[in-house]
């Protein structure tokens, strides 16, 4: 469990908490009717909202700077989010929300269905990987797990970003993934991401970064946003202070571990090029 610097919240967002106004950690405000919720109880739960809402027009600095909270420890547990009435032990039946893509990461056959040897997999997989709990379904986390270790040898195998002579910021929503390159150079390595989900999409196509703010702070949720680096309008590359991989998405930003756009902070410049395209991957 992370400790966090103590700091009073600001009014606003303490009482947003306390009224269910801004979602907490794990509670995404639109739920699916097959909630998914963290397969062990309590892990890694923020002192943040999860994320920050879309915003079409440039941001509004706040007034006066406002020293975002770093965290002291970086929570590196990977907790699966798993049905309520799924077993946490035993290899489960259930059939995930990313089985097929799953199965197809892990070389399986691809039919979308949840075999006995299918859920040996991809619990020997959550084994290995040290995902919690390695039950066998296929929910989110095991999922972008999987397509990180596929990508991290070669990201842009298929080509879907242009290589330029120039830096571009790659976001692949496809995959939920992004990474930097220079020509064929890759200059920042391959991280999991969190894109807008519906109704809130991350807009895709050319962009350029053309405003950076390390200590950014929300003015409409009242909630940091570190090392935010906006390229259109109000969707930005920043931290968060929680699991990435979640079952559903931002509104709009694309959001990083908070140590992963930290990473980024110092690669990218006011200028540089994005290039975004797909989707993200609906249920």
């Amino acid at each position: 469990m992370t400790r966090w610097r103590s700091r009073i919240l600001p009014p606003l967002l303490a009482a947003a908490l306390l009224t269910g106004a801004v979602p907490a950690y794990g509670d995404d405000s639109e739920p699916a009717p097959d909630v998914l919720v963290p397969g062990i109880a309590g892990a890694g739960r923020p002192e943040y909202p999860m994320d920050t809402p879309d915003q079409v027009l440039p941001p509004v600095a706040p007034d006066g700077e406002i020293p975002v909270p770093e965290p002291e420890e970086e929570v590196d547990e990977l907790v699966e989010y798993l049905p309520r009435n799924a077993t946490k032990a035993a290899c489960t039946a259930q059939t995930g929300m990313y089985q097929r893509r799953v199965e197809r990461l892990l070389r399986l056959k691809a039919d979308g269905k949840q075999s006995a040897a299918d859920c040996r997999a991809i619990r020997a997989f959550q084994t290995q990987q040290k995902i919690k709990p390695a039950n066998g379904y296929a929910g989110p986390v095991t999922w972008a797990r999987a397509e990180l270790l596929a990508a991290r040898k070669n990201p842009n195998a298929a080509g879907a970003c242009p290589v330029r002579s120039h830096p571009v910021a790659c976001v692949d929503l496809n995959r939920e993934l992004m990474w930097v390159q220079k020509g064929r150079k890759i200059t920042y390595a391959v991280v999991n991401v969190r894109s807008g989900r519906a109704g809130y999409r991350t807009r895709t196509g050319w962009h350029s970064v053309y405003w950076r703010h390390k200590d950014h702070w929300s003015t409409i949720y009242d909630t940091p946003m570190p090392f935010s680096q906006f390229f259109d309008g109000g969707q930005a590359f920043h931290g968060v202070y929680g699991a990435i991989a979640t079952p559903t998405g931002s509104r709009g930003c694309v959001n990083l571990s908070y140590r992963n756009a930290e990473k980024l902070w110092s690669v990218l410049r006011k200028g540089d090029r994005v290039y975004i395209w797909g989707k993200r991957p609906g249920r």
